[in-house]
């Protein structure tokens, strides 16, 4: 090299900007995460509690709120301090002990079908004839006036243009993984496309369930019977009736198994007079109308008072277990801080897990907490808008965070289904991914080792995220979840892959750790605000920007 380009050369290393150090990770910490989580797991000791023994957690039920209790009392048992419990008014709770349908004309023969959530019961058998009948919309309800006494309901949907179902089974394969070649495209950002907010589409289903719930009890309607989401004989079951203190729970309302209801169908389409007879045994709650979020820490040492949590939601709808949706997310929340506690950790931050209700519901329980915590909007001054239940209102602007906002450091969110963790959504924080690429770099073995920078909705990390906290919801193997065990009868202990949750806790406990013991927090987006003005949508709906 020429001696006169040695001067040259040297300027300009002096003026180049100076490079990105790398991301530092622990790996004598990242180790013995790893020996504690897979030689001394009890993630499916916590599994088992929270599903064979408390069964289902329906929102507000008495086997919710003993789960509240039991995990508080659980996380307590490992050491963490401040187990408590903190509560948000919701509404009656609601159980049911038993649940029968049979066809007694034109044959006699049992069916499979299970209650919607807060639903009345029947109060011992009721038989009555069968009709079809398509409640699409509040206008359906007018020309059945004074033709359902005495009736048992088949609700049908307005089918799509080539007359198949909504989404059938019987072509895809029962458990999925994901291939490399698709985390490689799911770590492409997409720009998202515009979607109508779901607030509209939730409370025109609001408004029609109301409705409905007062035209059936009124007509004097025996009971109505839906259609399961899956089939396959899977029975994927949610709510009707109402959980609000007061209002109208309309008559029994039940799902039915794909096959047997197509079936009676044929059979009134054909003219052949059919009659169901129909047991429900149900009640309701109305004890204590609150919900309880369960809350644990392991203490930082630091002196800024910053916090890193992470959460999972604690309830379920009721016909399964509720084990893939979401006690395995409870579960390996869980394993997570008691592998931290176990190995005497003292992070710098303060390490919070939260166990939320409410989930299924709108994220009652993660809305409730931020509100309480981390930020608040104005209340709303439209008349209109005060008459909704909250979770159906427009966002209000602007976001006003309180103290405990500029603390929060990460939020990380595990609710998508029992599969393994390979990566995770950094909801287009850009800044965050090469720190997150760092901490999984030693992971990559354990098939974790995508970011990608989309969002993904849906689940308890949305109401952080809307109020400009890092909140994070992992990429995980969908395994059976979509096409079988999300809200259905099936959603139980046996469901669950043993390696993927234990995979999944060492994964947690090693962002955890990474995330409280880090020089600096974690960058953040910038702080929301007002989208712009509403537009016209499809068929005169409007759509707004995110809450």
């Amino acid at each position: 090299m020429s001696r006169k380009l040695l001067p040259a050369l040297a300027l300009l290393t002096l003026l180049a900007p100076p490079s990105r150090a790398a991301e530092p990770v622990d790996l004598g910490m990242v180790t013995r995460i790893r020996a504690e989580g897979f030689e001394r797991s009890q993630v499916m000791d916590t599994l088992y509690h929270l599903t064979d023994v408390l069964g289902p957690r329906l929102t507000a039920s008495p086997q919710a709120k003993a789960a509240s209790e039991w995990t508080r009392q659980k996380l307590a048992e490992w050491g963490l301090a401040n187990a408590h419990l903190e509560s948000y008014p919701f509404g009656r709770g609601w159980s049911w002990s038993r649940a029968s349908v049979r066809m007694v004309a034109p044959r006699e023969v049992p069916l499979a079908a299970l209650p919607k959530a807060w639903t009345p019961g029947t109060s011992g058998p009721v038989r009555g004839p069968v009709i079809k009948v398509k409640l699409d919309s509040e206008e359906d309800l007018a020309p059945w006036k004074g033709k359902l006494a005495g009736k048992i309901l088949l609700l049908v949907e307005t089918p799509r243009p080539d007359g198949r179902p909504e989404r059938s089974e019987n072509d895809e394969a029962p458990v999925h993984r994901y291939s490399q070649t698709e985390l490689g495209d799911l770590a492409k950002f997409e720009i998202p496309a515009e979607r109508e907010d779901w607030h509209v589409r939730g409370l025109k289903r609001h408004k029609l369930q109301l409705a409905a719930n007062e035209f059936l009890t009124r007509e004097g309607a025996l009971a109505t019977v839906s259609v399961s989401g899956r089939a396959n004989g899977i029975l994927r079951v949610t709510g009707g009736g109402s959980w609000e203190p007061g209002v109208n729970v309309g008559v029994p309302s039940l799902v039915m198994a794909r096959e047997p209801f197509d079936s009676l169908l044929r059979l009134v389409d054909d003219g052949k007079p059919v009659e169901l007879e129909v047991d429900v045994a149900a009640r309701f709650h109305d004890e204590d109308l609150n919900l309880y979020d369960t809350l644990a820490e392991i203490p930082g040492t630091g002196t800024q008072g910053e916090v890193v949590m992470a959460g999972a939601h604690l309830d379920s709808w009721h016909t399964g277990t509720g084990a893939t949706d979401n006690a395995v997310g409870c579960a390996v929340v869980m394993e997570a801080v008691r592998i931290l506690k176990a190995l005497g950790v003292k992070p710098r931050r303060t390490l919070r897990v939260a166990l939320w209700t409410g989930e299924e519901e709108g994220l009652l329980g993660s809305e409730a907490y931020v509100k309480a915590h981390f930020a608040t909007r104005p209340a709303t001054t439209d008349p209109k808008q005060k008459e909704l239940p909250e979770q159906y209102r427009e966002a209000t602007w602007p976001i006003t965070p309180l103290p405990e906002h500029a603390k929060l450091v990460a939020y990380y969110n595990i609710d998508n289904g029992g599969g393994k963790i390979r990566g995770i959504y950094a909801q287009q924080n850009a800044a965050v991914r090469p720190i997150f690429e760092a901490w999984l770099e030693p992971l990559r073995d354990l098939g974790a080792d995508t970011v990608t920078l989309r969002d993904t909705s849906s689940t308890d990390h949305i109401p952080f995220d809307q109020v400009g906290l890092p909140a994070f919801q992992f990429i995980q193997d969908e395994l059976d979840y979509s096409n079988r065990t999300h809200h259905t009868n099936l959603d139980v202990y046996d469901r669950v892959s043993r390696q993927d949750l234990m995979q999944s806790a060492v994964v947690l406990a090693t962002f955890l750790y990474e995330t409280a013991t880090r020089p600096e927090p974690l960058p953040r987006k910038p702080l929301p605000t007002a989208p712009p003005p509403r537009k016209e949508g499809k068929k005169g709906e409007t759509k707004t920007g995110a809450r």
